[in-house]
């Protein structure tokens, strides 16, 4: 018998079941178990089928929830997973690294004494079944076009488009620097949130509906961007952004510490079976020593997390906000918190120490003032509140900025903001260069995984509608 909705009044909220501390800890298994049936169709009939649904209002993507929540809890997953998908390309990836907490599942109507529907769950739920039960099938397009896009970047900003483009019939060929495709999904997110066999999955099937792949690419000089934009009859950036932001005082140039992103790619291939010398030798790998991450956000959290796994003897955030400023999921920072991390709140390093290597950070206490500029409290150093804390190995997690795309590409007719992301129309995406878009990190800045996906689907409608008008043109002009 289908699950009556409304169901909130009299069944609690229950996330999936987390594995012991202990167990977690020792791998990098993803550390949620996951739903059986009843417990997602229980769990979805607590939706209360809103007239106005906030969680698809706050959705970047703008699923469709509340109708998915209902055929699941009818037992309907075959048709969850069509409603699911069209509006999202990879579901089960955002199930399970989307901060739910900040969208969806934190927007729920559901009065807070009762608690959101686990939003996330269900749709990973949904989406697992679907692959296991062969609903998920390949990439087909209504007709072949004549028209081909090239997308730089593997990332999910680009994977999302090439897989709009594909549906609609182009000639998609993606290509990428790394060896493998998934971008940050890949090598950015540790397997403990989402394990790489999900990402692999998701290749295969972008490759099996006819989207080619070409890894180990240096665009700008191998191949040229001028080739790419001969070869194809559109190009599309999408290259995310990956340049670390500096620590400044003194001593932020000794050998210890390191950048966030170069720390977890270190750790995700080791753990996908690459030979990494940087890991075997003991420069990226956090085993026996004294961590401490500066930053406050989701990457911040991938990396203490990371040391713990690694077996570091003690792991400490350091953030120069409070807990409840803090950028990143809440959910992920009571997972570091269980699993023995230390934070260090209103904390921000005033120098580094040591003479061959770092020894320790130098930090001041911090007060919380008014809001600036950007609305956020501002942050002032408290007179004479420095401390010290060991370390052997610091990783800064202070966010990402843009590579010289110009220079990289070696287009200096791209032009940039003063951000030194790249300058779109936002309304078709297109840059200075006509016929090449961009979307993603690398147009909004550092952002979530679901705002990439989001991005590129949108580009992708944008990249159609300008080569069927340069093509009917042409046309006409014969």
């Amino acid at each position: 018998m289908a699950e009556r909705m409304l169901q909130f009044t009299h069944l609690p909220q229950k996330t999936p079941e987390k594995r012991q501390i202990g167990e977690r800890k020792a791998d990098f298994d993803e550390i949620y178990k996951r739903f059986d049936l009843l417990a997602a169709k229980q769990q979805a009939s607590r939706c209360s089928q809103c007239g106005i649904p906030f969680c698809s209002v706050h959705c970047p993507v703008s699923n469709n929830i509340p109708d998915w929540l209902k055929l699941t809890a009818e037992g309907r997953l075959e048709e969850a997973y069509e409603v699911s998908s069209a509006t999202n390309t990879f579901p089960e990836i955002c199930g399970r690294i989307c901060p739910q907490d900040r969208l969806c599942e934190g927007n729920c109507v559901i009065e807070k004494g009762f608690e959101s529907v686990t939003i996330g769950a269900v749709e990973r739920y949904i989406t697992d079944t679907a692959f296991e039960k062969g609903w998920v099938k390949p990439i087909t397009a209504a007709r072949e076009l004549p028209y081909s896009v090239g997308i730089v970047g593997a990332g999910p900003a680009g994977l999302a488009a090439a897989e709009a483009l594909r549906s609609r019939g182009y000639k998609v060929t993606v290509y990428d620097r790394h060896d493998r495709v998934g971008g940050l999904l890949i090598y950015g997110i540790p397997g403990f949130k989402l394990e790489k066999s999900i990402v692999i999955r998701r290749a295969k099937w972008l490759s099996d509906g006819g989207i080619t792949f070409e890894l180990d690419a240096e665009i700008g000089s191998d191949p040229s961007f001028a080739e790419l934009q001969e070869k194809h009859d559109a190009v599309l950036i999408a290259t995310g952004v990956y340049k670390a932001r500096e620590l400044t005082g003194p001593g932020s140039g000794l050998p210890g510490i390191l950048p966030a992103l170069d720390y977890l790619i270190t750790s995700n291939r080791k753990g996908l079976g690459d030979s990494v010398p940087d890991f075997d030798s003991g420069l990226l790998n956090a085993a026996g020593k004294k961590v401490v991450v500066v930053g406050g956000g989701d990457t911040a959290m991938d990396c203490v997390r990371t040391a713990v796994r690694q077996g570091a003897k003690s792991v400490t955030c350091m953030y120069r906000r409070d807990k409840a400023n803090m950028p990143g999921s809440l959910r992920e920072v009571s997972n570091a918190e269980d699993e023995g991390v230390k934070f260090e709140w209103l904390a921000a390093p005033e120098a580094f120490l040591g003479d061959n290597t770092v020894t320790g950070v130098r930090a001041i206490r911090m007060h919380l003032g008014l809001p600036d500029a950007s609305g956020r409290a501002s942050v002032d150093p408290i007179a004479g509140s420095a401390f010290t804390v060991e370390a052997d190995l610091v990783i800064k997690a202070l966010g990402f900025d843009p590579e010289d795309m110009p220079t990289l590409f070696g287009q200096k007719e791209l032009a940039v903001t003063r951000w030194g992301t790249l300058k779109t129309d936002p309304r078709t995406f297109m840059t200075t260069l006509p016929g090449v878009f961009a979307a993603g990190d690398i147009v909004r800045g550092a952002s979530l995984v679901v705002w990439a996906i989001r991005d590129g689907r949108d580009a992708a409608a944008a990249i159609d509608q300008y080569v069927q008008v340069n093509a009917g043109m042409a046309q006409a002009a014969e």
